[in-house]
């Protein structure tokens, strides 16, 4: 599975890449052949002043088109991940049972003569 990590304005801790990709892998090595590229963008809203700021956000870029997108914002870059990659992966699971759903062939209703000994008329 491809992932790109983009971080505007800071260099990412070794230690948090290793995690967000532990995490991605975890969330969404079973769907990994339907999908094309996972973007990880990570940006803290007001620098070194605290607050639950930290902000994850995460795009799935499936390989039939259309996109999974999670965002979270915490205090903590971990846990934001965290929640970022667990609610992503919730949602492809949902996406593909969805496209998988709108796959098969629709069912051909049973033809219908009503009860047994009524005239068709």
């Amino acid at each position: 599975m491809l992932w790109s990590l983009k971080t505007p304005g800071r260099r990412p801790d070794p230690d948090l890449v290793t995690h967000i990709e532990r995490r991605l892998q975890f969330a969404l090595s079973r769907f990994s052949s339907r999908i094309r590229r996972v973007n990880v963008f990570l940006a803290d809203e007001n620098g070194p002043r605290g607050g639950i700021d930290k902000t994850c956000r995460i795009v799935v870029r499936m390989r039939d088109g259309g996109d999974v997108v999670a965002e979270v914002s915490d205090s903590d870059w971990e846990i934001a991940v965290d929640r970022a990659t667990t609610r992503v992966g919730h949602t492809t699971s949902r996406e593909v049972a969805r496209r998988r759903a709108g796959r098969r062939p629709a069912r051909k209703p049973a033809s219908f003569a009503g009860p047994p000994g009524a005239r068709s008329w």
